[in-house]
This record gives C-alpha cells, structure tokens and sequence, in this order.
C-alpha cells in the first residue's frame, strides 16, 4: 500500500462513517481485515508516520485551543483524529496550523477532536488476520518532545497570539 492508497482509505471509510470517528475506526478494521497481511503493515507505517510527524508543539497548541487544553495522551488521540481527517487537513495543518481555523469546516469539541480508536485500526485488523500482535514496524522513534517552537498549551495568551485565527473562531 501506497501513500495513496493510505489516504483513499482514510477519507472513503471518514465519509462512508459521514465523518463519526468511531465508525470511521470500524469501517478501516473491516476493510484491512479484506487485505494482506503486508497491507495492513503498510497501512500501520503510515499511519504511524503520520503520527511522528504530527508530534509538533504548534499541533498541540491548536489542540489546546480546540479542546480547551489538552495532556499528552488527549493529544495523542487528537493527532489520531487529525490523520482520520485527511490528507488536506492533516498536511494543511501542519503546513499551516493556524490554518486549522478554515479547514475545519464543522468542529464540535464534544464529538470532535479525540479519536484513539483510530490508533489501533491496524493492530485490530492484522490480529483478525494473522492471530499474532502487530510486529514492530521499524521506524524511528518520536522524539521525546515536540518539534517545533515550545509552547505551554495551557497558556491561553500564547495560544491565542500565536494562533490568532482559531482562537477568533473557536474560543473568543
């Protein structure tokens, strides 16, 4: 599998699930359940690459002012939903994460925002298949802090100035 190939699963199974995480989460399952192995390792690695580069202080930054703070492992399942958001959001974000303002067209942080089911869509599937855990996948580890320009993402003033486009839009 493919990049490509990656993200058409991710945003066939988000508007099959009409954007619900959790159904989302399911609908990935079943279908890396219907392929190799091999595919589901692909499917793993890219997903886990995602996740690493996702792991940035300005990311957990606009999870603080999405959510209204955020600890490591809430922004872990945050980084999960980005991925489930697709290439455009999830690319446009970390382009641009003050950006995050007009690419999420609907957010409600009661349904919005969390999805940790998402992280282990790969490990469910290649368990289903195989009946042995998802082996080590071999890729780098994340880094012990975020990347980027530190933040302390429950300081409101700096979220604010520094994302002052979400901070307008989803908590002034």
């Amino acid at each position: 599998m493919d990049e490509t190939e990656f993200w058409e699963l991710v945003d066939r199974a988000r508007e099959e699930a009409d954007g619900d995480p959790e159904s989302q989460s399911d609908l990935l399952v079943e279908w890396l359940t219907g392929l190799d192995p091999d595919a589901v390792l692909d499917f793993a690695r890219h997903f886990e690459a995602r996740l690493a580069r996702g792991f940035t202080w300005d990311l957990w930054g606009a999870a603080g002012v999405l959510l209204g703070g955020v600890d490591e492992d809430a922004f872990d399942a945050f980084r999960c939903w980005l991925v489930g958001q697709g290439r455009d959001v999830f690319e446009g974000a970390l382009h641009d994460t003050d950006g995050l303002a007009e690419l999420l067209a609907d957010f409600d942080p009661e349904a919005d925002g969390d999805c940790e089911d998402l992280g282990y869509v790969a490990d469910e599937a290649y368990e289903r298949l195989t009946g042995a855990p998802l082996p080590d996948l071999d890729l780098p580890g994340r880094p012990l802090e975020p990347l980027g320009t530190p933040l302390d993402p429950a300081d409101e003033t700096a979220l604010a100035e520094r994302f002052p486009r979400l901070w307008a839009r989803f908590r002034a």
